[in-house]
């Protein structure tokens, strides 16, 4: 940096140039530490001076800035751009990495507006349903709402028992049986036969790899499909699968010889 011995009118002090531009004076000398942009004039009595150039290069650091480019950008790599297809290169990365942005925002209203209704639905205040609805939103799983209806031990269990890729895991399964139950209600296949049967087995399995054997999960269980109103599409598909799981599973039980549902003997 040069020394002069005036601060003719040509010289800017760092509070002018913040003036002129519309920035803090502390913005400057952040920029001037970072080595970004620094004046080209140091007084006599150690004042730093900016010309018209320097002014101009605060321009443009600000023209990029607006544009979403970090600090570090502008100082490493875009000042020493040198041709149009260099710039327009940037200018592409920035553009994509801004519409990554816009996509993440919405995603994120998407969630606190769903959140917001899960909360006006609770009634009270817990925190960690919320972050259990949060979680399963960022999980795009479609069974988020069903949280708010389980009590604590509920969902401790399905905490302790479960990592993000089994859940989505067993509710993937659950999906996938309460369709085919549909399908065989449809169908007209008898929950007796032996296709109805190897569908008992499966979603009793199913049933077992959530509770983990526990027995007293199961009634906890049995409300999720009176949860919400009876004309939600959740129920009205529930209701429809159930036609075809309860008889298949009381047929089901009744081979075995023994009735969890009711825990004794048939």
């Amino acid at each position: 940096m040069e020394k002069c011995k005036t601060t003719e009118a040509r010289y800017m002090t760092v509070g002018a140039v913040a003036k002129k531009m519309g920035v803090t004076v502390r913005t400057l000398q952040y920029y001037d530490k970072e080595g970004l942009f620094s004046p080209s004039l140091e007084s006599e009595g150690g004042r730093r001076l900016y010309t018209d150039k320097d002014v101009i290069n605060l321009y443009q650091i600000l023209s990029l800035k607006h544009l979403g480019f970090s600090l570090d950008d502008i100082k490493n790599r875009l000042i020493s751009l040198d041709t149009p297809d260099d710039v327009a290169k940037a200018l592409t990365e920035q553009a994509t990495a801004i519409r990554e942005k816009i996509e993440a925002l919405s995603e994120s209203l998407k969630a606190i507006e769903t959140l917001r209704a899960e909360v006006l639905q609770m009634q009270a205040v817990d925190f960690k349903k919320y972050a259990d609805i949060i979680t399963n939103l960022q999980m795009k799983n479609e069974f988020y709402w069903l949280i708010k209806h389980f009590d604590d031990n509920l969902l401790d269990h399905f905490r302790s028992r479960f990592n993000k890729d089994s859940s989505l895991e067993m509710m993937d399964t659950f999906a996938r049986l309460q369709d085919e139950a549909i399908r065989l209600q449809e169908d007209g296949i008898s929950p007796e036969s032996e296709q109805g049967q190897n569908f008992a087995e499966a979603f009793w399995d199913m049933i077992i790899t959530f509770t983990g054997g526990d027995m007293s999960m199961l009634p906890k269980l049995m409300e999720a499909s009176n949860y919400g109103d009876s004309d939600t599409e959740w129920n009205q598909k529930q209701a429809a699968a159930n036609k075809f799981i309860e008889p298949a599973l009381g047929a089901y039980f009744t081979t075995l010889g023994y009735n969890p549902l009711e825990g004794e003997s048939t």
